[in-house]
């Protein structure tokens, strides 16, 4: 039976922000989806941020998932740097990672690259026109991607500055130069994303009330009423799919509303460790 080590990147007050919101809890969301192809998985959810974290034998598990989280990778904070050295260990124990948003900030950073706040700003709620590059186009982790062009749901302030020699960017857009990189360092893998693929429009909606007044200070939002209509827009697609004016509104296409092509780069992450005999499973194609 195959063991996932799901680590939810929040501390205790940002996970009981986003209850407060109505989000799902983030080690929950990568759980779920490693469900949805893997129902005969062994799936723990950790919270390395918390001093007493329970995390025990990493060599028990067949590979770690590192979630987003509301930390800033680059403060001096043992809730950060406790994460930092963690991915460290896993990439010196061969262990095979995935993770969005902060994952990618925090595989970065261990393995010897930089963040800083995005220079672009916020960008939040869809990321626009992701670009796979040369490298993107020819890796195994976007293969079955409809379009080499595509947009992703997101939210995130802080970004990677610069990948250490070992990471290969694979996409990007205009607000975000990484939104997508490959790093293999010491005896591991990561491979990571800015943007989530675990997130539906039911999840923006709890994040948007969650980052409130934040939104409207950098002007992401006009007003009040204007992230008001943004949630109930987002809540209502989420329940209703096949609304065509919201779907307009949004400006949402099937790359975010199809949750196969949501998920495509975490299938084919999955693919890879059966594939490559890390992994002793068979996913099941989920409708």
């Amino acid at each position: 039976m195959p063991r996932f080590l799901v680590l939810d990147g929040y501390d205790k007050a940002g996970r009981a922000a986003l209850q407060a919101a109505g989000a799902t809890p983030a080690g929950t969301l990568y759980r779920n989806m490693v469900f949805r192809y893997l129902p005969e998985a062994e799936v723990d959810i950790v919270h390395p941020a918390d001093p007493q974290s329970g995390i025990d034998d990493l060599d028990s598990y067949d590979a770690m998932l590192w979630t987003g989280s509301s930390l800033t990778i680059f403060h001096d904070d043992p809730a950060v740097t406790a994460q930092i050295e963690l991915a460290r260990e896993g990439f010196r124990r061969g262990l095979p990672a995935f993770g969005s948003c902060w994952a990618l900030q925090l595989a970065a950073v261990a393995a010897g690259g930089a963040c800083h706040k995005n220079p672009n700003g916020r960008e939040f709620g869809l990321a626009r026109k992701i670009t796979l590059n040369e490298m993107g186009h020819a890796h195994p982790f976007y293969a079955k991607r409809p379009a080499p062009v595509f947009d992703g749901f997101t939210s995130h302030f802080d970004a990677v500055s610069h990948l250490p020699a070992c990471g290969t960017i694979l996409a990007t857009n205009a607000m975000t130069g990484i939104q997508a990189a490959d790093i293999q360092h010491e005896r591991g893998r990561f491979f990571a994303l800015q943007y989530h693929p675990e997130f539906d429009f039911g999840e923006i909606a709890a994040l948007a009330k969650f980052r409130g007044g934040g939104l409207i200070d950098d002007a992401f939002m006009a007003d009040t009423m204007a992230l008001e209509t943004f949630i109930d827009q987002c809540a209502t697609l989420h329940s209703a799919p096949e609304r065509t004016d919201l779907r307009w509104s949004l400006g949402a296409d099937d790359d975010v509303l199809d949750i196969n092509c949501r998920h495509n780069e975490f299938i084919n992450w999955l693919d890879w460790l059966i594939s490559s005999h890390r992994l002793n499973a068979a996913i099941v194609s989920a409708k």
